[in-house]
């Protein structure tokens, strides 16, 4: 196993920086907080101008051609700069599983305008009536030609910014994925807020009707494989960003023990400081390898539910404990919403919730 970046992922790694580097100011920050859905929509153009929004869109609908690894690295940019945009939703939730599973119709449809950056996609993967990887509590019934789905979905990120959703539910003895318009006739969406202030829905389907042509994949397609794939890649997303943010939130700590004097002397060079940073960087560096591992095995076809689940408790964990330290060491200037540091801390209680917390993690693997 070769943890070094491949020639594709260190490109998208220093585009992808040199982009958030100049656009994601103090101040462009404040105005995407301030605003409905928290998103920055200026920043969004230049990331589909430089294709990046089609990183792991085929070449057929305008994208990069490149695959999970390459947006594992966009996603960990995305977290060194707690930049606004929705990635991982549209990307990842939406955008890889249509990639590898959809048919020709649908990746024109939906990932060519994904890429260009003219519609967002999302998911709704968490089922209010199941746990995560079974079979659905949602339900599609037959309509004619078509479907009406029943049940209710958890933690819809995007809700009606989409252009679809993608729903997974139990079809007959099987489980379909379907491409929901959230503006259908019998979808409700109901937001609330993260620490961080972005809204996620909860989906109440109550005879939502969908279209043949919006069952991802060919006719009579189980979409068992599909909803999974769409949940280990978010799951890796989430840790991928996780990276990015707990290595910023140290580096801006680190320098602030350098710069900070107290008894005389950098609060930096007390034995007590140094501990806590030490264990803190050695966090960050479980992240960082069970999250790449895992990765690994995903592009390589290899099993990696297991590795998946163990990434994740340390991203929740090490995550936790990262924040917590970069917060603590820094006093009272960690509670100032004009110093960048709050803005790390909330990013991380959201990742370390998002698709379940270490305690979760460790009882699935359990």
């Amino acid at each position: 196993m070769d943890f070094r970046f491949g020639e594709a992922q260190a490109t998208i790694r220093e585009l992808a920086r040199g982009i958030l580097e100049k656009e994601v100011t103090p101040e462009r920050l404040k105005a995407a907080e301030g605003s409905a859905d928290r998103i920055d929509a200026r920043l969004w153009a230049p990331l589909a101008e430089a294709n990046l929004l089609g990183t792991a869109v085929p070449e057929e609908q305008g994208g990069m051609g490149l695959g999970l690894a390459e947006v594992l690295a966009l996603c960990e940019e995305i977290g060194r700069a707690v930049a606004p945009v929705p990635v991982l939703p549209a990307l990842v939730l939406g955008g890889l599983p249509l990639a590898r599973f959809g048919t020709p119709a649908q990746r024109n449809a939906w990932l060519a305008p994904l890429a260009a950056g003219e519609a967002l996609l999302s998911a709704a993967l968490d089922d209010a009536g199941s746990d995560a990887g079974e079979r659905p509590a949602t339900r599609a019934l037959r309509d004619g030609a078509g479907w009406r789905l029943e049940g209710a979905k958890r933690f819809v990120p995007l809700g009606p910014r989409a252009a679809r959703i993608l729903v997974p539910a139990a079809e007959g003895a099987g489980t379909a994925v379907f491409l929901l318009d959230p503006g259908a006739a019998g979808a409700r969406l109901t937001a609330a807020r993260t620490s961080t202030g972005e809204p996620l829905f909860a989906l109440e389907l109550d005879g939502a009707a969908v279209a043949p042509a919006d069952r991802l994949g060919p006719d009579g397609a189980d979409g068992a494989a599909a909803a999974r794939y769409a949940w280990e890649c978010g799951l890796l997303a989430a840790c991928a960003t996780q990276i990015g943010v707990s290595e910023r939130a140290l580096e801006i700590t680190t320098k602030h023990l350098r710069e900070r004097v107290q008894f005389g002397a950098p609060i930096g060079s007390f034995p007590a400081v140094q501990q806590r940073i030490a264990d803190a960087w050695i966090d960050l560096q479980a992240i960082r390898w069970t999250t790449w591992r895992a990765a690994w095995r995903m592009t390589e076809d290899l099993p990696a539910t297991r590795e998946i689940g163990v990434a994740k408790f340390w991203a929740a964990e090490g995550g936790a404990r990262i924040a917590n330290t970069a917060q603590h060491l820094h006093g009272g200037l960690g509670v100032d919403i004009d110093y960048p540091i709050h803005r790390y801390f909330l990013w991380s209680k959201a990742l370390e919730l998002l698709f379940g917390g270490a305690t979760p993690q460790l009882a699935r693997l359990g």
